[in-house]
């Protein structure tokens, strides 16, 4: 039986490992007709691993961007794309930073997508002047780094954290949380921000930390039941909420529950199955299948793709774009630290949100959003502080 799932997991990689390397070289063969200069935009992310559906939803979103920008016939170059695998891990990130970074046609990298890769590939990326512009990565700490390079193109997780607290304190109105972090930079960011707002609104948190790949969630679920909290927050993704969602049904936790922008994901639905039910889940990132100025965005990624958008595709699509119109005012004499510097003095206007940084490369706003897992679906709510004031 083991033998038999791990065939089945391999293939669909294998595949995708090969599709992925002849679109590239698509792409690259497009790239040098007509004698254009070439250059490409890479994205750096989890393409493989447990988290590898993120990654690709924003893959997508790059690669359409760079197939309509080329498309329109209007620039004095032509794009291409290149892929940096990072599995979503701290210890993988670095060599697919350096893979990227040692492509001279490189001219700028959507990503890293996850903050601890971030974290891992920050200076690598500072060291080469290439802009790296998440779409994603969301640890307050990723902008006290000093990195040179680095560029957020979404609210940090004072958003979520923010939102996921207000609205367990002023509209659940729970006087105990139960919190738990995955042990990740991301979590353990995420989930500090929670704790510190929800303390600040005179709510008593337990706070428990399980690392990723934890074979059995029972003894926090039974935690969780146990320790009178009248809701309960996960920062991590969906491969271990999932496990701990089942584990949370079995042991009768019937409180709210919210998790992050790692779960928000319909494999979350796929992993968790009815134990997903009733869930909440937040991002600082829009619903492109509903919001309507997004309708055209959402009808080309479906004909390209054959998916619905999923989180941060519309995000990672329009950082793409807000790249190229940088590109674009340099044309065919574009350096990596000239771009740079163009990006970090944007103000661009995309579909999902207008894109400006502060001198540390931070994103100035702090909007995040909920969602709700209704019959089986990622169901859109609102402005997750609206909500809570509600």
């Amino acid at each position: 039986m083991l033998h038999r799932r791990l065939l089945r997991t391999a293939a669909p990689l294998i595949v995708g490992a090969l599709a992925l390397s002849a679109c590239s070289k698509s792409d690259d063969d497009a790239g040098s007709d007509g004698g254009k200069k070439v250059y490409r935009i890479a994205y750096q992310g989890p393409l493989t691993g447990e988290s590898s559906a993120l990654g690709v939803h924003m893959e997508n979103g790059v690669k359409l961007a760079i197939k309509q920008a080329n498309a329109r016939g209007d620039l004095p170059f032509t794009l291409s794309y290149a892929a940096g695998d990072d599995a979503g891990s701290a210890d993988q990130s670095p060599a697919a930073a350096q893979k990227i970074i040692d492509d001279d046609k490189v001219i700028a990298t959507i990503g890293p997508a996850f903050s601890a890769p971030t974290k891992a590939a920050g200076e690598l990326y500072s060291q080469a002047g290439l802009v790296a512009l998440t779409p994603s990565a969301s640890s307050p700490a990723l902008t006290t780094l000093g990195f040179t390079s680095f560029l957020r193109g979404i609210p940090n997780d004072d958003a979520q954290g923010g939102g996921m607290a207000a609205y367990l304190a002023r509209k659940v109105k729970a006087r105990k949380v139960f919190l738990v972090d995955d042990k990740t930079e991301y979590g353990v960011g995420l989930a500090g921000v929670a704790e510190a707002d929800l303390k600040k609104a005179g709510v008593q948190v337990v706070h428990e930390s399980v690392p990723q790949k934890t074979p059995d969630y029972t003894a926090v679920a039974t935690a969780a039941r146990n320790s009178g909290a009248d809701g309960l927050i996960y920062a991590g993704f969906y491969a271990d909420a999932a496990p701990f969602a089942k584990k949370l049904k079995e042991a009768g936790f019937d409180k709210p529950k919210i998790a992050s922008d790692g779960t928000n994901d319909r494999k979350f639905i796929d992993l968790a199955g009815d134990a997903s039910e009733g869930w909440l889940l937040t991002c600082p990132c829009v619903d492109a299948t509903v919001e309507p100025g997004i309708k055209k965005f959402t009808e080309d990624y479906r004909a390209e793709f054959k998916v619905d958008p999923g989180t941060y595709s519309a995000e990672a699509f329009d950082v793409t774009n807000l790249v190229i119109e940088q590109l674009r005012t340099l044309g065919t004499d574009a350096t990596r630290e000239a771009l740079l510097d163009k990006v970090r003095h944007a103000d661009y206007k995309g579909l999902t949100k207008r894109f400006r940084f502060d001198d540390k490369g931070e994103f100035p706003d702090r909007t995040a959003f909920l969602y709700r897992v209704e019959s089986g679906r990622i169901a859109y709510q609102g402005n997750i502080l609206t909500l809570a004031a509600s």
